[in-house]
Parts: structure tokens; C-alpha cells; sequence
């Protein structure tokens, strides 16, 4: 396996997992009774995200240590994939930019922009990290 690949599917689980511990933390601090939206959702925010990129860069550094070959070396095919995963997930970079502005526009409440945008993170992580392990595993044709 490229080690490429190895740091697209760091990406993937670290982001999956991250989320569902943003989730399960804010959905446990809802009170039944109380909109969602006066849940209080900063602090697990930034700590979640504080904490997958630690665990991302730490997970990657582990993964160059324990099997070192490729770590340091791209060829034109590993820059090409990895061009190619990053114009896939800016997709909903702007789509979360987009949702931001509208919620905005609309005075929806703090929660829901921050959310909004939240979601479009991760979602772009996780389809640019899953179309550079299919074009690993399938082949990557450039256009």
C-alpha cells in the first residue's frame, strides 16, 4: 500500500471518528425539552477538531516510523491522486460555504451555521480521502 494512501486512510477514520465523538457529545448535553439550537456546541467543536489533527499528525508520524519506505518520496502519479482527492472535496467546501451564507442570511441561530460548516469539513475530508483510495485501488486515470 502507498503510503499515500496509508495518510488517506488515516483521514478517513480520524475525521469519521472525530465527528462522532462531536455528535455524541452535543446530542448527550441536549436537554430533551430545549431546541437543539441552545445546546452548547463550542467547546466540543474546537476540541474535536484541536484533537483530530493531533491524532492525525500523530497517527501519520506512527505510520512513517513503523514502515518508513515512501514516507519521504512522491512520484508524479502520488501528486496527480492526491490533485485529484482535493478538487473532489473542495465540492463541498464551497457547499458549505454556501450553506453558511444562507443560514446567515436567513438569522438562523449561531448552532446552525457553525454545524452547517462543520458538516462540509468533514464531508470533503472524507470524499477526497475516499477518491484517492479508489484511484489507489482502482488505478487513476487523469483525464
Amino acid at each position: 500500500m502507498a503510503f499515500e494512501e496509508k495518510r488517506a486512510w488515516i483521514m478517513v477514520l480520524v475525521t469519521v471518528g472525530s465527528y462522532a465523538a462531536y455528535l455524541g457529545v452535543v446530542l448527550r448535553r441536549h436537554e430533551g425539552a430545549a431546541p437543539l439550537a441552545q445546546t452548547s456546541y463550542a467547546f466540543p467543536l474546537l476540541w474535536t477538531v484541536g484533537a483530530a489533527i493531533v491524532t492525525q499528525i500523530a497517527l501519520n508520524i506512527t505510520v512513517a516510523i513503523v514502515s518508513p519506505e515512501g514516507a519521504n518520496t512522491k512520484d508524479q502519479r502520488d501528486r496527480e491522486i492526491h490533485r485529484f482527492g482535493m478538487y473532489i472535496g473542495q465540492s463541498f467546501i464551497v457547499i458549505g460555504g454556501v450553506a453558511g451564507l444562507v443560514l446567515a442570511m436567513v438569522r438562523a441561530d449561531q448552532f446552525w451555521i457553525a454545524n452547517a460548516i462543520y458538516l462540509a469539513f468533514v464531508l470533503s475530508a472524507i470524499l477526497s480521502s475516499s477518491a484517492k483510495i479508489v484511484a489507489y485501488r482502482l488505478g487513476f486515470h487523469p483525464w
